[in-house]
């Protein structure tokens, strides 16, 4: 705590009508300078009693567009409160921050940003707290919601990419027979081109107005076909020689939207593989900077699981790095080219599959995941060359390259 000394004044004040001598002023000038001191080093350790994340990057590149999620027990502990203000070393500006519910109970418990770190160094983050006027507002920029009007999409988008996915009652349509439906546990690519979102400016073109997300003004476009295809990350249990697959989610709940990160949870009815009763629960996450969304599944009825990438025509290359965990499929897709890719922490890809079939939207590439707990955790994304984001297969498989070795050493994060 900081205190203000009142009621000394030194030098005396010119119109000061008491004559004092020097041998009178000294004990008091020293007992000024006594207190003065105290209270300096009392300001001081309260500064520096504030606290302070450190970041550390061990490997030889630099690292930028990487979440970290603290605790904020670890920070809102001593009776500090208020809303969190974060600094970097090198600047006055605030770093952009997200405070997250992580367990859904409605309880902000942890909060993320996006240290940028040197190869081979660390930075150190300052914490203060400010009053809600002083917070810094963040742009939603990694967004997700239920599509209620699209019949019962689920959407989400960062700044690179965006994703759907498909509810019940898209699935009853094609059951009863009814136009425009889709019976689709696969993830959706939409080929965006702009930083800004466009999830809800896209479907009020398709529908309320003349044109079409399926058509490119310049924003981007929705060409990627899905079907029954696993798209971009959809899972499928492998029997013999036969994959077997869930239908569209049952339920959703949204966690988060906001500067940093977006992320639901979507729930399916058990399905049945062979006579195994599976039942699946999805997390999903999709972070700022990023071409790939983290999938989290909670499992039921089987150890293992596979996540595919549909082959469309079957004229694409594939790639495969089974050590350190990654699958890519690289096409021609209309008047460019296009790169879905999975990537499979913790050395739990467990082998591969190039499953290729005569029947429609079943051939797919697999990367075949161990379970640990009964959960399985991959990453599924995309990079499409008219973005401008990847131009070329090498350009796309490198980045899943360097995204699989940083999953492999996480920065480090300490508070102090």
């Amino acid at each position: 705590m900081c205190f203000m000394l009142m009621g000394v004044s030194w030098p005396p004040s010119e119109n000061h009508q008491t004559k004092t001598d020097i041998s009178t002023m000294r004990p008091l000038l020293m007992l000024a300078v006594s207190i003065l001191l105290f209270f300096g080093i009392s300001c001081g350790e309260s500064t520096s009693d504030a606290p302070k994340i450190i970041v550390e990057n061990t490997t030889d590149i630099d690292r930028s567009f990487e979440t970290v999620s603290i605790p904020l027990a670890s920070l809102k502990k001593d009776d500090r409160s208020g809303s969190i203000l974060l600094k970097a070393p090198e600047s006055e500006e605030p770093v952009t921050i997200q405070e997250i519910d992580t367990d859904g109970d409605g309880t902000m418990d942890a909060l993320l940003f996006q240290p940028k770190v040197s190869a081979n160094s660390s930075k150190t983050y300052t914490v203060t707290f400010v009053n809600e006027k002083e917070k810094v507002p963040g742009t939603a920029a990694c967004y997700s919601r239920f599509v209620p009007e699209r019949t019962d999409d689920y959407a989400w988008e960062n700044n690179r990419v965006a994703f759907r996915t498909y509810g019940p009652t898209a699935q009853k349509m094609v059951e009863n027979d009814v136009k425009g439906g889709t019976l689709s546990s696969g993830m959706d690519a939409w080929l965006k081109r702009v930083e800004y979102p466009i999830i809800n400016k896209w479907y009020k073109k398709e529908l309320e107005t003349e044109g079409s997300y399926h058509n490119d003004d310049g924003e981007g476009l929705d060409n990627f076909h899905v079907g029954i295809s696993r798209g971009v990350g959809g899972i499928a249990k492998k029997i013999d020689t036969s994959y077997y697959i869930s239908k569209n989610f049952t339920d959703w709940k949204t966690l988060s939207t906001g500067p940093i990160r977006t992320s639901f949870i979507l729930t399916y009815a058990d399905w049945d593989a062979a006579g195994n009763i599976i039942s699946e629960e999805k997390k999903i996450s999709l972070d700022y900077g990023q071409n790939i969304s983290r999938f989290e599944v909670t499992l039921k009825g089987t150890d293992t699981i596979s996540t595919g990438l549909t082959l469309h025509e079957k004229d694409g290359e594939i790639a495969v790095n089974e050590e350190i965990g990654w699958v890519s499929y690289w096409e021609p897709h209309g008047d460019s080219e296009l790169g879905t890719g999975i990537v499979v922490p913790n050395q739990a890809m467990t082998g591969h599959d190039h499953y290729v079939t005569d029947k429609k939207d079943e051939s797919n590439l697999y990367a075949h995941i161990k379970a640990n707990d009964g959960k399985v955790i991959y990453y599924a994304g995309f990079g499409w060359k008219k973005s401008g984001q990847f131009v070329t297969k090498v350009a796309w498989e490198a980045y899943l390259n360097r995204f699989a070795k940083q999953l492999q050493n996480p920065l480090k994060v300490t508070v102090n």
